[in-house]
């Protein structure tokens, strides 16, 4: 391993064959879809007509604003873009055609989850293209995250959405809604694997430099959605509802993948690597800690509610 620390340009070219095996792999594993398979069409109605009213919804409470969570973090897409092909775009092979085909399949995640949204009444649809347009106008910014940087946030990032949209459709209560979401979620998790096993090749090449990535980007991890209006405090009653919580994001976000990459065992690291690789460790302890208190918190709040209840 070399302890040569380089340059993104020079470390994208050396990952291209990597790059080209990745990319063929997920051709040959992606599977076809179209998001107006998955919308009842038969249930729309002309809002001329019979305008949007809240006892329309199929959905309601914490599911609601999960699912336009979601949809609004999908609807980024053209800031996304901008951001990964400013990062991984090089030359005219394997990784600007990923950034292309990432691009593509990520388009129809906002496109599915409209049309059920607005087909379905769940959500106001005006206030909801209103939604859109702020977010969109506000755009997304990864801060000028290096290559490396870039991909150890994607990895998490992607599983992080995965597992936020797979819970949010199972917590709906509507197979409608849960069939949606675990289609999008199978999307993400075959985009997560690239990322993934792309800083894992890095972590060959440029050991030191990817792990200072992954540590920089898992302490100072946020959710794509984070500048969304009443972001905190709709996360905070997604988390409640445990679809998204400091527990999940401890145990099935990132110790899966630290534990794929074997990252506490990486060995030729230089001395600044390794000290940023024991901060890590104790980053996760006090993670794992926090999730347990909030844990507790929430169901002592729960204890409460039920006795009251009684």
């Amino acid at each position: 391993m070399s302890a040569t620390r380089l340059s993104d340009r020079d470390l994208l070219a050396e990952l291209e064959p990597v790059a080209e095996e990745q990319l063929l792999q997920h051709e040959k594993i992606a599977e076809e879809w179209f998001p107006h398979d998955y919308i009842p069409y038969s249930m729309g109605k002309d809002f001329d007509t019979d305008p949007w009213t809240p006892d329309q919804s199929r959905v309601s409470g914490v599911a609601q604003i999960a699912l336009e969570v979601n949809l609004m973090t999908e609807d980024n897409l053209p800031s996304y873009h901008r951001e990964i092909y400013s990062m991984f775009a090089h030359g005219d092979g394997a990784w600007i055609n990923w950034v292309h085909r990432w691009t593509a399949e990520e388009g129809r995640h906002s496109i599915v989850l409209r049309d059920y949204l607005v087909v379905t009444r769940a959500v106001d649809p005006v206030e909801l293209e209103r939604a859109r347009m702020a977010q969109v106008m506000q755009g997304y910014d990864s801060g000028d995250k290096r290559t490396l940087q870039g991909m150890a946030y994607v990895a998490f990032q992607e599983l992080a959405t995965r597992v936020s949209h797979k819970n949010t459709g199972r917590y709906c209560d509507d197979p409608v809604a849960d069939r949606i979401m675990s289609r999008i979620a199978k999307d993400e998790n075959l985009h997560m694997r690239f990322y993934r096993d792309m800083l894992g090749a890095a972590m060959h090449v440029d050991p030191s430099a990817a792990v200072e990535a992954v540590v920089d980007e898992v302490i100072g991890f946020e959710m794509p959605g984070a500048g969304m209006r009443q972001f905190l405090t709709k996360s905070a009653q997604i988390a409640n509802a445990g679809i998204y919580d400091l527990r999940i994001h401890h145990d099935d976000i990132v110790w899966p993948l630290l534990r794929h990459w074997r990252f506490f065992d990486i060995e030729g690291l230089d001395a600044h690597a390794e000290q940023r690789r024991d901060e890590l460790a104790e980053f996760m302890t006090q993670l794992d800690a926090q999730a347990t208190r909030y844990e507790e918190k929430r169901a002592a709040r729960e204890a409460r509610r039920a006795a009251r209840a009684n």
